[in-house]
């Protein structure tokens, strides 16, 4: 909330609301928290939300909710993050403070970058990926729909990390990872479960 008044200052009112259909306070950090089907009621203008949501599926579940209610998105851009040249992003990304985006790089919608995660040059990123806070997602990595990429995860020069991937907080991912695999440790393997 804290990031998303500082893009939203401006001269003209508006109403920063917490929607929840599961938190039973009225209030949360000095804003309403409002259920779903009571922010779809408000009369205004204009009603866009930004998910702020760091499991993929359920960004991707609420941002197909909120476009079958005719719900824009907005994007949430701290001051303190820096995109250089031929940077594209997709609506909805939430972009964290001390966040940096090089340059010559695509990333889909809905992207979150937690504070301090980094993405190098010439990167193509899919939809609804999560960047937990401390990633370093190195040159020419391209990585799949929905991936999760745990804190302070490492992940190496032109490597490819398929959809729906989960890289777990610390890994120091040296090879592709596909879809769908969970991978965790230095170097990252896949995690086996017993």
């Amino acid at each position: 909330m804290p990031v998303a008044r500082e893009c939203l200052a401006d001269p003209t009112p508006l109403e920063l609301v917490f929607v929840d259909d599961n938190c039973t306070d009225a209030e949360r950090n000095g804003h309403k928290v409002l259920s779903f089907e009571r922010f779809c009621e408000i009369a205004c203008s204009e009603r866009r939300i930004v998910i702020a949501i760091g499991n993929p599926m359920v960004r991707e579940a609420l941002a197909k909710k909120c476009s079958e209610h005719e719900i824009g998105f907005f994007d949430i851009r701290s001051g303190h993050s820096v995109v250089m040249d031929e940077v594209v992003l997709g609506e909805g990304y939430v972009l964290k403070p001390f966040t940096t985006l090089t340059s010559n790089i695509v990333i889909g919608r809905h992207f979150h970058a937690n504070m301090f995660s980094s993405v190098s040059h010439d990167c193509m990123i899919g939809d609804f990926v999560t960047f937990a806070p401390g990633v370093r997602c190195n040159g020419s990595v391209t990585i799949g729909d929905r991936a999760y990429i745990g804190s302070g995860a490492i992940i190496r020069q032109g490597l490819t990390i398929g959809a729906d991937a989960v890289i777990g907080m610390g890994a120091v991912v040296t090879r592709d990872v596909p879809a769908g695999a969970t991978v965790v440790g230095n170097p990252a393997k896949p995690l086996i479960k017993g």
